[in-house]
């Protein structure tokens, strides 16, 4: 019953960082999915797959796993990469553009 402590990258379709400030704890799946031969739904026996806490801070989603004897692995969020260009969208629509509109 090993847990995945982390924080979750946000995403592919949002451009802000809602919901990304907080920690998950989440249990690793201990068995495989199957899926249902009549109506192909996937099963699992695993209970535990279904659990999902959310903390403030690292520190204390380590604290609810050391108090309840969960081993846990923790993984570092990647930080953004800021994406800085010379001239930014807003320059398109500036009033002393100069060079030929392009589009």
């Amino acid at each position: 019953m090993l847990a995945k402590i982390y924080q979750p990258a946000r995403s592919a379709m949002q451009s802000g960082q809602a919901r990304t400030r907080h920690w998950i704890l989440e249990f690793v799946p201990a068995d495989a999915r199957w899926i249902d031969p009549l109506m192909g739904w996937t099963g699992s026996d695993d209970m535990n797959s279904q659990v999902c806490l959310r903390f403030e801070s690292r520190e204390e989603a380590v604290a609810y796993a050391e108090r309840h004897g969960i081993p846990f692995e923790t993984f570092e969020p990647k930080k953004r990469r800021h994406v800085v260009r010379q001239n930014g969208y807003g320059d398109n629509f500036a009033t002393g553009r100069r060079g030929a509109w392009t589009h």
